[in-house]
């Protein structure tokens, strides 16, 4: 059998994602939900604040400050038993309305909202900013002769102190000489070193200007591999529209793909899908694979034990853990039929041969068993003159024929040696 894939499949998958997590946050159950979540953690860091005040208190305001960090430790720990408990219930309200969900909105995929136009990202480069120049190093000052200090007059001073400046100034004019020959070396030097400046700075320019074509290259070409994706999918979106139009068994079985993609499950209770459809026959074969039992969760509600501060569960009765199994898997039969029957305008598909399975490690092998709980034929004009509305999911399957597991929670299976309608 073809699995539940393709590209256009997955593409209405992550959209019906979305568009639930946008529904959840606007739901009133949602909104209480994460209010219970927010004043949980309100609590609990007020209750830390008050813990540390508590062991930075004086001896006087010590027994104060940890009756309050008690007090608000415990409206931390019941606010979140009260998130907890909203989790809960909106868990299992999701389970109980498997159904009711879907009989809110038309199945029917309008595949011309698949026409997809190339998104392209504005172009970005490190390298579009062009380099300033550096700064060019200023010509040195010219020494200057500086005469040793202390001169003797002409007409006095003795011979000595004479002989003795002349020896000082005789070694300033040498180092004034030395100053000024290395000042017109690095005045003869300055230009090449303008020069080699100029060059590093001309070439680091270039050497911009190749990175930013390169990447503005890149960027085009990832832009016409975007439009080439493009082109591509609406040109396999044209044919499957084609497709469906004559009737092509391909065709209809990807149209079948993209609407059970549309068919989003409660997180804790997702559904898998095997399907075949046989265009002589006009009968499309289906499996839906389901959680196992243990997959749903077993607490009835979350209660905070002070004597112990501990937060404790207490359990589902057994029997409505299983009836509440039961009731899903029906649901999902019920709802399976519904939505392929009603988004197929057109009517290609007469028959829906619907089998519901679960898979469970087998204590024997230690491999994964397929235990089949549902099996049920549905003919279309048939169905289609139900009231869901109104029905109870396993009276239905039970109108339709359907072979239904004694306990499903129990994993007893169905008899499936005469196929989906025989008894």
């Amino acid at each position: 059998m073809a699995k539940k894939s393709g590209f256009f499949a997955e593409l209405q998958r992550q959209n019906q994602i979305a568009a639930r997590q946008r529904q959840q946050h606007a739901t009133a159950a949602n909104k209480a939900q994460l209010a219970a979540q927010r004043q949980a953690e309100t609590a609990l860091r007020q209750a830390q604040q008050a813990a540390t005040r508590a062991q930075k208190a004086t001896a006087a305001e010590q027994k104060a400050a940890e009756k309050e960090a008690q007090r608000l430790h415990l409206e931390a720990r019941q606010a979140e038993v009260d998130a907890l408990n909203a989790d809960l219930a909106s868990t299992y309200e999701a389970i109980d309305s498997i159904l009711a969900a879907t009989l809110a909105v038309d199945d029917h995929v309008d595949l011309e909202v698949l026409r997809s136009t190339a998104q392209h990202p504005p172009f970005q480069s490190e390298h579009e900013r062009p380099l300033l120049p550096p700064p060019l190093p200023a010509a040195p000052p010219e020494p200057s002769y500086q005469a040793p200090p202390g001169e003797p007059s002409k007409l006095g001073g003795m011979f000595g102190s004479r002989k003795k400046w002349e020896e000082l100034e005789a070694h300033a004019r040498q180092l004034h000489e030395a100053a000024h020959a290395a000042w017109r070396q690095d005045m003869e030097r300055l230009p090449h070193v303008h020069e080699q400046i100029r060059t590093g700075h001309e070439q680091a320019e270039q050497q911009r200007l190749a990175n930013l074509a390169a990447a503005r290259a890149q960027y085009e070409a990832e832009c016409r591999q975007r439009e080439q994706d493009t082109v591509a999918a609406n040109q396999h979106l044209d044919e499957l529209i084609q497709g469906l139009a004559y009737g092509v068994e391909s065709a209809i079985q990807e149209y079948v793909s993209i609407v059970l993609g549309n068919s989003l499950y409660p997180e804790v209770f997702p559904i898998d899908h095997e399907f075949e459809f046989n265009s002589s026959l006009r009968e499309l074969t289906l499996t839906a694979l389901v959680p196992p039992p243990e997959a749903l969760p077993k607490a009835k509600e979350y209660k905070y034990v002070r004597a112990k501060d501990e937060i404790t569960e207490t359990a589902l009765p057994q029997k409505e853990a299983k009836e509440r199994y039961r009731h899903a898997v029906a649901q999902v039969g019920v709802r399976t039929l519904h939505e392929i029957f009603e988004a197929d305008r057109a009517a290609r598909i007469g028959t829906i041969a619907l089998t519901i399975v679960t898979e469970t490690v087998d204590a024997g092998t230690g491999l994964m068993k397929r235990t089949p709980l549902v099996a049920v034929a549905a003919e279309r004009d048939h169905f289609v003159s139900f009231d869901l509305t109104n029905v109870v999911p396993h009276a239905t399957l039970e109108t339709l024929g359907a072979q239904i597991s004694k306990s499903p929670a129990d994993l007893i299976p169905i008899d499936t040696s005469k196929g989906v309608r025989g008894r």
